[in-house]
């Protein structure tokens, strides 16, 4: 990888993704050294846009693998296609060689290739997220060891495949449970939290351009002081930020009033039990008057923090 740290945050910036310095360090690590990049954090704070962004940067691929409870080898990596291989059963019946036959029918061509066999096997390299790894049990984890490690996988009738261009692998997960010491050995770490208030602001001024200035500010001290004082299921994500921010603009708002937070108040709050949190412990007018009272503090949860794991495998 030829970027430089301020070339890769140049071209994380034109995708359109705001990061500090810390975060781009990690992931210009993670680049140079050749390993994967674990990214942990609270649903919602960007985690799966760094791949995205990432994969925009180096005018590459995103190839991406959702994990969820269940997940094996075989969606992960790789199927046969049976439909073909009876098919050219049929065809060659009684016409070819059985061994032959039997060697033919378990070639590359017949493979269907899922997100990680796709990625070892791309001609270009490619990133390649692995989401919500968290999501998945630790024998899933083990299959990955491989893979991280060495960057190639096993299929029995074909042997060993060596990835074709090392891919940038990205993984997320959301702290759902505590990953193995194998996999973070693998990884660069790198944690996520809530953005600080001046850079949720530059984050919804690039996203939402025609968003006032003063209606934005209001917007993140609003979300700030949610995420904050109150005691909620689910804290309002970046995402839900933005779409709150975009729905004020469409209802033409120019300022937040206790009448259009209770009109748009779904767009942040996605649980009933919050919602009567926010009304009942603080109240839609006692929001506007925080807000409005408030200054900007661009203090606030540290934005990343980076642990490169020159660990012995």
């Amino acid at each position: 990888m030829d970027l430089t740290i301020k070339q890769l945050q140049q071209r994380l910036e034109a995708q359109g993704y705001i990061c500090d310095q810390d975060l781009v360090i990690t992931l210009y690590l993670s680049l140079k050294l050749a390993k994967p990049l674990l990214v942990e954090g609270a649903p919602g704070v960007g985690k799966t846009e760094v791949a995205k962004a990432l994969a925009g940067a180096l005018n590459t691929e995103l190839i991406r693998l959702q994990c969820y409870e269940g997940l094996d080898e075989n969606r992960a990596l790789y199927e046969w296609n049976y439909q073909r291989q009876l098919l050219k059963i049929e065809i060659a019946r009684g016409s070819c060689d059985p061994a032959a036959l039997e060697k033919d029918l378990f070639d590359v061509e017949y493979l269907l290739e899922r997100p990680l066999l796709k990625a070892i096997r791309a001609e270009k390299r490619v990133v390649l997220l692995i989401d919500e790894i968290d999501k998945t049990d630790p024998e899933f984890e083990a299959f990955l060891f491989e893979m991280l490690s060495d960057f190639q996988v096993s299929i029995p009738e074909l042997g060993t495949l060596k990835a074709k261009q090392i891919p940038a692998v990205v993984l997320t997960s959301n702290g759902e449970r505590e990953l193995s010491d194998g996999l973070k050995r693998r990884c660069v770490y790198l944690y996520i939290d809530y953005p600080t208030v001046e850079k949720e602001v530059r984050i919804l001024q690039v996203k939402v351009p025609q968003a006032q200035e003063e209606l934005v500010r209001q917007v993140v001290r609003a979300v700030h002081f949610i995420r904050s004082h109150l005691n909620l299921k689910k804290k309002p994500s970046i995402a839900e930020t933005l779409d709150w921010t975009r729905a004020l603009v469409a209802l033409h708002a120019d300022a937040l009033t206790p009448e259009i937070l209770g009109q748009t108040l779904s767009l942040f709050l996605k649980n009933r039990d919050d919602q009567e949190t926010l009304k009942r412990e603080v109240g839609l007018s006692g929001l506007v008057e925080q807000i409005r009272g408030v200054k900007d503090d661009s203090s606030g949860p540290a934005g990343a923090t980076c642990h490169c794991g020159h660990h012995q495998r």
